[in-house]
């Protein structure tokens, strides 16, 4: 019989975890067969962990407990995640009780059907507009730069077959987007589609600039753009420069027009200067990033895996 684990990152969750546990258990453990729920805290502040923990008591055949050494982010959490499951395959769930469970059974039939790779897709959601905007922007972004495959309601939710497991866990890249990494592969899969529900428990972690730096690990690690539009730049104004040298100098000649304006001077001198600022900044992304693979840190350090009422920490 197979055996399915359900990996859920936490972050600041203890107001959901017990609700989170209960409506799996009536919607759908009962139907999984053979199962394991991993829980892994992620550096909460709060008592995140004590909750898992109480959890774990309740049912310690079926429910890992695994603390990292500090915050490494989502990514690092649900690779840890993976890393300590045993499952033939693994499905990611949000803590925060916006997917509904029963969408689990969705994408474990799929992978029943030979799909190592099922992504749950949203294809409409309950959150207000500015939300809505600027995750539609960057899904956009991703589809136009980086894979045209990425669904226009994007995916946060996705079952991976114990095969593509093993390929993430020897990828071990840092500063990236998981879900583009899974897509990347590209094993067989398959989208299902389901409503995503607004948060109605809880206060939501995923602040600006978490959402900041995600757009920028995903066009640096996926795609060269960055580097691309730079060059485009500073073609186009090495470019205008040289027709705006060749005005200037036919304009002295012919007309005779003194070559003066301190203020046009100064804003293209500001100008410039602020693109070889940006450029520099855009380099420096690059240059961070490869300092932090040579480094060969691992992207997460597990403190404590806690599997049953008689296991020791690890």
């Amino acid at each position: 019989m197979s055996k399915i684990s359900i990996v859920v990152p936490v972050y600041w969750n203890s107001d959901t975890l017990d609700m989170l546990y209960e409506d799996m258990k009536t919607k759908i453990l009962g139907q999984l067969g053979d199962y394991e729920i991993v829980f892994v805290d992620d550096g909460s502040g709060d008592n995140s962990w004590e909750v898992m923990n109480n959890i774990r008591e309740r049912d310690p055949e079926h429910v890992v407990c695994v603390k990292l050494a500090h915050n490494f982010g989502e990514h690092a959490a649900l690779l840890a995640g993976l890393s300590v499951c045993t499952g033939d395959c693994a499905v990611t769930k949000q803590a925060d009780l916006q997917e509904d469970s029963t969408l689990i059974l969705q994408l474990y039939e799929s992978w029943k059907r030979g799909n190592k790779v099922v992504l749950a897709v949203r294809e409409s959601r309950d959150e207000n507009a500015v939300k809505k905007f600027f995750a539609g922007v960057y899904y956009y972004l991703v589809r136009k730069t980086i894979n045209k495959e990425m669904p226009q309601g994007g995916c946060d939710c996705y079952l991976l077959d114990r095969q593509v497991i093993d390929t993430l866990e020897h990828m071990s890249e840092k500063n990236s987007s998981l879900t583009l990494q899974v897509m990347w592969a590209g094993y067989q899969s398959e989208k299902i589609y389901f409503h995503r529900l607004d948060r109605t428990v809880g206060k939501s972690r995923w602040t600006l600039a978490k959402k900041l730096k995600l757009v920028m690990d995903s066009l640096i690690s996926f795609t060269y753009l960055p580097v691309r539009c730079m060059s485009y730049v500073g073609t186009i104004f090495f470019l205008a420069s040289i027709v705006g040298i060749i005005l200037v100098i036919r304009e002295k000649l012919t007309v005779g027009t003194p070559i003066v304006g301190y203020a046009s001077i100064m804003c293209v001198i500001l100008l410039s200067a602020g693109l070889i600022l940006l450029n520099l900044g855009i380099l420096g992304e690059y240059i961070w990033r490869t300092l932090e693979e040579s480094r060969k840190r691992p992207p997460f350090l597990i403190d404590v895996v806690r599997k049953s009422k008689d296991d020791k920490n690890d």
